[in-house]
């Protein structure tokens, strides 16, 4: 790993919510380590607003954010990461990436799908934005130089599967 900041993509079908939260929260909380980005196989065209007032509610940046097709970053830049955050994405053939980047699937429950009061609808985005903020917390905790690539992959892996129990 070199001194410049890992570069992280989320990924997600529509590129609206989840991987909208894991992109802010990343860049947030990564103080500058990581450059964190997201894209979907098939996006929305905009962000749900309900993402947006989740990370507003919660003190996080929530300017600037697309919902883009993530055949804008085949050709750069080099990714480290990338995680799908919803079971569609991780199940599609995904473009060949630059680079040899360490991917990992952290499914989470859709929000964007709750049809309900808006009282529900918000919570179903405070639980994403929870699970996504305690997997992101467990990676930035790891020695990221210290493992070998297939070893840090299962370690990312575990996170997904586990992040919510540990």
């Amino acid at each position: 790993m070199s001194d410049r900041p890992l570069h992280v993509l989320f990924l997600c079908t529509g590129n609206s919510a989840r991987s909208i939260l894991g992109e802010a929260i990343l860049n947030h909380d990564g103080k500058g380590r990581f450059k964190a980005y997201s894209a979907g196989s098939n996006p929305t065209g905009q962000v749900n607003p309900w993402a947006i007032n989740t990370l507003t509610t919660l003190g996080y940046p929530a300017d600037g954010y697309s919902s883009k097709n993530w055949s804008e970053f085949a050709h750069g830049p080099e990714f480290d990461f990338i995680f799908t955050v919803c079971d569609s994405a991780a199940a599609e053939s995904c473009p060949v990436w630059p680079g040899r980047p360490t991917s990992a699937h952290w499914g989470i429950p859709d929000p964007a799908a709750v049809v309900a009061s808006d009282a529900e609808k918000a919570a179903a985005f405070l639980d994403a934005f929870r699970m996504l903020k305690r997997r992101i917390d467990l990676m930035l905790a790891l020695p990221i130089a210290d493992f070998e690539q297939v070893a840090l992959r299962e370690k990312l892996q575990t996170i997904g599967h586990e992040a919510d129990t540990l």
